[in-house]
C-alpha cells in the first residue's frame, strides 16, 4: 500500500503527465471517508498508524523547498496534484492550502497545473466547492448511478447520495473533470448495462468538460477484481464519444 510524504514526487502520472503530489492526510496512515474495494492505498482499517494532518504552514514550507529544487534542477512539473493516502478534502486547512498552492504555482511553474483529486463528497461544503472552483483541474468521482452499487465499490463511511452529489455538481456548470473507475468484482461489473446506462445519463445530465475513464493499475486491497482494457472501455463509452462528450480513456 501506498503512504506519501506531504509533498511527493514529480511522478509520471498515466493521467495528468509529470505530477507533483501533495498529500494532505497522514503520512503513515490513511483517513478517507470511503473505504473503495480497489483503493492502492488499502484498506482504511489498515491506515489507523497516525493521525496527523498537515497545516497549511507546513504546505508551504515544503511545497515551496520542493518547487525551487525542481526549478533549480530544470526538472519539468505539469501539474501539481492533490491525491494522497485519502480524501485531500477532508484536511481542515483545505481551503487555505489551496490558496497557498495557487500563488506558488504562479511564482514557481506557471505553467503548470493545479489538479485535485476528490470523491465529490464534501462538494456541498461552500469553502470546499470555492477553493475546487479555483484550480485549473477539479477530478470528482463518480464510479457508479445508484447508491447501492456506491456500497460495494466505494464503501462510503459517510452520509451519501450520488443524487445529492450529481446536485452538488451541478454547480460547477460543467467546468470540472469527472472521472470514473471501470472494473469487475465478484458483484459489480462496470460494462452491465443497466449500470452503464445509468452512469451514462448521469453524465448527460451533468455535462462534464472533460471525463477521464480509467481502470485497475496496481494492487488493490480486495482479491478478484478485474480490469478492462483500453479498447474495451472505449466500446462501452462509444455513446457518449458519438456525442461529442470528451473522454481521456487510460488502461
Amino acid at each position: 500500500m501506498m503512504r506519501e510524504d506531504l509533498v511527493f514526487g514529480p511522478i509520471h502520472s498515466r493521467r495528468l503527465g509529470s505530477s507533483l503530489g501533495i498529500n494532505l492526510l497522514p503520512q503513515k496512515g490513511k483517513i478517507c471517508n470511503f473505504d473503495c474495494i480497489y483503493c492502492e492505498c488499502g484498506w482504511n482499517k489498515d491506515g489507523h498508524g497516525d493521525h496527523v494532518l498537515p497545516t497549511a504552514a507546513e504546505l508551504r514550507r515544503d511545497l515551496t523547498a520542493k518547487l525551487q529544487e525542481c526549478r533549480a534542477a530544470g526538472t519539468p512539473i505539469d501539474s501539481i496534484t492533490f491525491s494522497g493516502d485519502g480524501e485531500p478534502t477532508l484536511n481542515p486547512d483545505f481551503a487555505e492550502i489551496i490558496d497557498i498552492t495557487l500563488a506558488l504555482r504562479d511564482a514557481y511553474y506557471p505553467e503548470a497545473k493545479v489538479s485535485v483529486l476528490s470523491n465529490a463528497t464534501r462538494v456541498g461544503r461552500e469553502d470546499v466547492f470555492r477553493a475546487l472552483q479555483k484550480v485549473d483541474n477539479p477530478i470528482l468521482k463518480i464510479d457508479a448511478p445508484t447508491d447501492a452499487l456506491v456500497a460495494r465499490i466505494n464503501q462510503p463511511q459517510c452520509d451519501y447520495s450520488v443524487r445529492q452529489v450529481v446536485e452538488d455538481l451541478k454547480r460547477f456548470e460543467g467546468n470540472f473533470i469527472l472521472q470514473t473507475m471501470f472494473l469487475k468484482s465478484p458483484d459489480f461489473d462496470s460494462s452491465d448495462p443497466e449500470s452503464l446506462e445509468g452512469w451514462m445519463e448521469i453524465v448527460r445530465e451533468l455535462r462534464p468538460r472533460e471525463i477521464m475513464v480509467y481502470t485497475i493499475d496496481r494492487e488493490t486491497p480486495m482479491k478478484g477484481l478485474q480490469k478492462f482494457t483500453v479498447e474495451q472501455m472505449r466500446e462501452l463509452v462509444r455513446p457518449l464519444l458519438d456525442e461529442g462528450f470528451r473522454i481521456q480513456i487510460k488502461g
